[in-house]
């Protein structure tokens, strides 16, 4: 451990070979920014001061290590502001003469909420002013700097800025994360010994341990890290007086610019274990493997997507039109493209609304749309369309008819046929998917497409691989008269997938909405009943009558309400539950009660599933209530903003997510199908 006197000597030492370089201004430029222009009464927002370096030169995180001087700000407020502690990023490691720098050497951001009183009246005026003090270095010199920073706000709505919403989600995303459990620390000789516990299935790279508490280790030791189960342990050298500290606060880097806030207290350190592996350069965020196994996880979430209730109906008569088509090899390749093309442009488009509404300020996840009444309307209308085709009021060739694939025409039927299964197959992340979409929000745009597009490829592949591959086609059922009555068999998923639509719309825009909605079906439903008699009948331009009752259609989705009603607030049920927030949680854990968290959406047709099949159970409800589990559930069906922080935070982009907190312990992030002997195990 380097001493108070040599480092001070180092210091002014600095500082002296320093004076000639004041004359050349400022080596860190900062910024100070506001996420929000126009902050609401009472809350609280977001500032950043932005720092950027000159190149070689760096600065420095709240405790520099064997030298430097961490950021301070002298702020000047309006009365009943008050701003918080600085936040800083993730630093780096950086030796110079034998002394360890923990330092910043490229642009990057120290965070400040800003908490203004209530009952400013709506355009108040905030003028926010400071003086901000750092040191600049180079691996020569070092230069005290500082400079006024301001930032003029106007009260407000609160709602983030666009321009800054992609600068605030970078530099969010470098914070370190609270671990959320305690670490334990010996000393075992002239080492320092930490357990951090964290789940042996987390993968972990390029581990080290940045103390916050000073006197702990010696800075410019090297530090051993290795794995024993779900503990990390950390042995360095330790400072002198080390023996004499109560508690040890710190960070811990568990990945490129990703990290973890923790405290430890004295304790039992288990044995060393296997050692951990070096991270590679770039595995972080964008890295190739992290774009790749998205781009997996994509892939198979939307091939699993093809068994939902409004997806297979459609799959299989696209299908079945291959086998009526014959022996056509051209065309069924024809087809299985255009539906592939259908897919995967649709969630492409879907993916660039929902970077471009996240570019907004948004906290938006996947399936954004069917936060809007207007949406689900719209949808209730298509699949109540379906619905009617398959059960034979009308004739569709876009989704049922396999003539036009016989003709060689029939590709743009099919291409608006797999944009139609895209668009309808969205309300929820499966399996694969969540992990995969989740990534996507924080991988760069090029990539983040690619993983949009992954989706509709696997929404695809079944059909796709129907078209050519001809061994595949021959095992399809002969047609026959079967297939009309398996067509009609098939419209009950969809009539019922159009009943929860319309549920879904009451809840969404009230009893108005549902019955507006409820109103445009029917009218849609006798325009298409009178489609299916010219059809009959042989007359031309057949499908005249549906326009008026698009247009009515049209006329009556501007009316629905675009924000919600009266939401209902998530009923306790036999669990127990209290809505989610992140307060409730940390009280739950300070009171050390394990807690389980489900965040569902009443358009997640998956997590109804999961909620009926086992959350909802007796067995569960018994099994939780003698482990004294507290249940807290987000319901994110009118796109709350804080639950869309929440999910951004783990990594996730829509519902469902089930996670399980053990006192003392990391959360464990649940499975997306859910049993009961799954719920109960975590109990006992």
């Amino acid at each position: 451990m380097i001493s108070f006197g040599c480092r001070l000597m180092t210091m002014l030492a600095a500082l002296l070979l320093a004076v000639p370089a004041f004359a050349q201004g400022l080596h860190i430029q900062p910024r100070l920014v506001a996420e929000s222009q126009a902050p609401a009464a009472g809350k609280t927002v977001t500032l950043a001061l932005a720092m950027k370096p000159d190149a070689t030169w760096h600065g420095y995180w709240k405790n520099p290590g064997d030298s430097g001087i961490e950021t301070v700000i002298d702020w000047t407020l309006p009365q009943g502001v008050a701003a918080g502690e600085i936040g800083y990023p993730v630093p780096h490691t950086l030796i110079i003469a034998g002394l360890m720098n923990y330092v910043y050497e490229g642009e990057y951001a120290q965070l400040i909420e800003l908490k203004l009183p209530a009952g400013l009246a709506p355009g108040t005026k905030l003028p926010i002013r400071g003086t901000a003090k750092w040191l600049a270095c180079t691996k020569e010199i070092c230069v005290p700097e500082k400079a006024n920073i301001a930032v003029d706000l106007v009260v407000g709505d609160g709602k983030a800025d666009a321009a800054r919403a992609t600068d605030f989600a970078r530099w969010r995303a470098a914070m370190p994360k609270p671990l959320g459990s305690q670490g334990r620390f010996a000393l075992n000789g002239d080492t320092f010994r930490l357990a951090v516990p964290i789940p042996a299935k987390l993968n972990v790279a390029d581990v080290y341990f940045f103390p916050l508490t000073d006197g702990a280790i010696a800075y410019a030791a090297p530090q051993s890290v290795t794995r024993n189960g779900d503990n990390l342990i950390v042995e360095v050298k330790a400072a002198e007086g080390a023996a004499g500290l109560a508690q040890v606060d710190g960070v811990l880097r568990i990945g490129k610019d990703n990290g973890l806030t923790l405290t430890a207290k004295p304790g039992d350190v288990p044995a060393a274990g296997t050692a951990v592996a070096a991270s590679v350069e770039g595995a972080g965020s964008g890295g190739v493997s992290t774009v790749v196994l998205a781009l997996g996880g994509a892939i198979l979430g939307g091939l699993l997507l093809n068994i939902m209730p409004c997806v297979f109906p459609i799959l299989s008569l696209k299908a079945l039109s291959l086998a009526r088509a014959g022996g056509d090899e051209r065309g069924a390749r024809h087809e299985a493209l255009a539906y592939t093309g259908g897919a995967v442009l649709t969630c492409l488009a879907l993916g660039g609304a929902l970077l471009a509404v996240r570019a907004g300020g948004e906290a938006a996840g996947w399936a954004f749309q069917l936060q809007d009444p207007r949406v689900i309307l719209l949808l209730l209308l298509l699949t109540a369309a379906i619905a009617l085709n398959l059960a034979g009021l009308f004739e569709l060739p876009a989704v049922a008819g396999g003539d036009a694939l016989a003709n060689q025409g029939g590709t743009h039927g099919s291409f608006w046929t797999g944009a139609l299964a895209a668009f309808i197959a969205t309300p929820c992340t499966g399996p694969f998917m969540g992990a995969a979409l989740g990534a996507a929000l924080v991988l760069p745009a090029a990539a983040a497409m690619a993983v949009f597009a992954g989706l509709g490829l696997g929404l695809a592949l079944p059909f796709l691989a129907l078209g050519f591959i001809p061994a595949l086609r021959r095992r399809l059922p002969k047609p026959g008269p079967w297939m009309d009555r398996l067509r009609r068999f098939l419209a009950i998923p969809m009539f019922l997938t159009a009943l929860g639509l319309a549920w879904l719309l009451g809840r969404l825009a009230g009893v108005n909405g549902m019955t507006l909605g409820l109103g445009a079906a029917l009218l849609t439903g006798f325009a298409l009943w009178w489609v299916g008699r010219r059809q009959a009948a042989g007359k031309r331009a057949a499908w005249w009558p549906l326009a008026p009752a698009a247009a009515a259609a049209l006329a009556l989705m501007v009316t629905v309400p675009r924000a919600p009603a009266t939401a209902a607030a998530p009923t306790a049920g036999a669990l127990g539950a209290q809505p989610f927030s992140e307060e409730k949680l940390a009280a739950l854990q300070a009171e050390g009660r394990p807690v389980f968290v489900y965040f569902t959406a009443d358009w997640c047709l998956s997590c109804k599933v999961n909620e009926k099949a086992a959350i909802e159970r007796t067995e569960v409800a018994e099994a939780f209530a003698g482990a004294n589990v507290a249940v807290l559930v987000g319901d994110w069906t009118n796109g709350d903003a804080a639950i869309g922080r929440f999910l951004n935070q783990q990594g996730r982009s829509g519902v469902p997510l089930y996670m399980f907190y053990r006192p003392g312990q990391p959360p464990e992030i649940l499975p997306q199908v859910l049993t009961p002997g799954t719920l109960t195990a975590l109990a006992a």
